[in-house]
């Protein structure tokens, strides 16, 4: 594991805070349900856009590092994947269970994309699943990336849709806001621009462009994930993490003197979404990004 030169986006420090902070904590804690249900968008845009055997490739906003090991194994012994994340904490454990599976070819770097060009050799791919949409500046993130890339490199990204697309999200949060509004100021950092920076697929693909991609295409990607073990699970979720969670994080007190009338509530909306075995399951909605760095050298 090892630190770009500290140098972080003034407008970044305070997502970057909270990701190191509570965020990392309750990801932590619902691990398996964002790694295992939302892993499964990352899993089908490598299905259909494998990085080559031997590729040298940049897993960005790399979280648990996962992505990481996962895309060292597709590129095999002759090819390497460097993990970046801005948050220190996320980097550390995924530095321990990479080297603890014994993934030689895979390392890891604290951060900020945003913020500083990255150094050493160049990338033959970059990839990204949910690690794109929280730079306050994500066209200046992505330059970074794209000057990171050879002539001709890949990039591929997982980002969120709109929240209606995801309605058991967007349900979730408007439940939540009958009780406590997220007030305009609070002690607590918040995640920078949010989840959803790049839900509308005009916003998106003006962004790769602006950094410097070609041949962009944007691809639907509709799965059913599990958002909990139960239905208490669920509503545990959604009340961690999420537009819904940040609302009752950001509210603080005035949240938590009412989070039995909360959760009951979210108990009937999210009801719908309980299957048959207690599981309950409900769809989730992303892009699919790709593009490419242009062929002819230079930036």
């Amino acid at each position: 594991m090892s630190s770009m030169e500290a140098v972080v986006a003034a407008s970044n420090e305070e997502a970057i805070e909270a990701w190191n902070g509570v965020l990392f904590d309750r990801f932590l804690q619902y691990r398996d349900i964002v790694t295992t249900g939302l892993g499964a968008h990352g899993e089908e845009a490598l299905r259909s856009n494998p990085p080559p055997a031997g590729a040298r490739v940049l897993d960005v906003g790399c979280g648990f590092g996962d992505t990481t090991q996962q895309l060292a194994r597709m590129v095999g012994p002759e090819g390497s994947v460097v993990g970046i994340d801005a948050a220190a904490r996320f980097i550390e454990l995924a530095d321990a269970e990479a080297r603890a599976a014994g993934i030689a070819n895979a390392s890891f770097v604290v951060g900020d994309v945003q913020a500083s060009q990255l150094p050493g050799e160049r990338f033959d791919f970059a990839f990204s699943r949910f690690g794109t949409m929280f730079f306050a500046n994500p066209v200046a993130a992505l330059r970074n990336v794209r000057q990171a890339l050879v002539p001709g490199g890949r990039l591929c990204m997982v980002v969120w849709r709109r929240k209606l697309d995801n309605h058991w999200l967007y349900r979730a949060e408007q439940v939540v806001e009958q009780f406590v509004t997220e007030p305009e100021e609070s002690d607590e950092p918040t995640c920078g621009p949010g989840p959803f920076s790049m839900a509308g697929a005009d916003t998106t693909s003006d962004v790769v462009r602006l950094a410097g991609f070609e041949q962009i295409a944007l691809r639907r990607c509709d799965i059913e994930i599990a958002i909990g073990a139960s239905l208490e699970q669920a509503v545990e979720f959604v009340m961690a993490l999420g537009p819904a969670g940040e609302v009752i994080r950001l509210a603080g007190a005035d949240a938590e003197r009412i989070r039995p009338q909360i959760t009951a509530a979210l108990r009937d909306a999210l009801g719908e979404y309980v299957c048959d075995d207690g599981h309950v399951r409900a769809t989730a909605s992303t892009w699919i990004v790709t593009a490419s760095a242009p062929a002819a050298a230079g930036s």
